[in-house]
């Protein structure tokens, strides 16, 4: 497999392909629509609405405090995510800016 010549694009263009990857799994997308819909959660409480077992739901929210649209308060044993609405409203921003481009219907016909 080839390497990923990051250095090459943007850093707007690596930021949208990063939220982009963190967003392209099934049971990430899941999470936060239960996140946006309960506002915060802790990872047992995922894992009770997600046919998922506890290690995997927690790789998924790594995944996703990783690239910052969650954050996490710590009260041991718990951990409790939500959604960060700055990161949020970034990635917004950014696929509605793409989402909304006109489309030049003139080739492939």
């Amino acid at each position: 497999m080839g390497v990923t010549k990051t250095q090459v694009f943007t850093e707007k263009q690596n930021r949208i392909a990063d939220l982009a990857k963190a967003l392209a799994h099934p049971a990430r997308i899941a999470i936060i629509q239960h996140l946006l819909k309960e506002k915060s959660c802790v990872c047992g409480d995922l894992v009770e609405v997600l046919p998922l077992a506890q290690a995997t739901v927690s790789q998924h929210l790594k995944e996703l405090k990783n690239i910052g649209i969650l954050h996490g308060e710590i009260n041991p044993p718990r951990v409790c995510y939500c959604i960060n609405e700055t990161v949020w409203l970034e990635a917004k921003a950014i696929f509605g800016e793409i989402f909304e481009s006109e489309v030049a219907v003139t080739c492939c016909k």
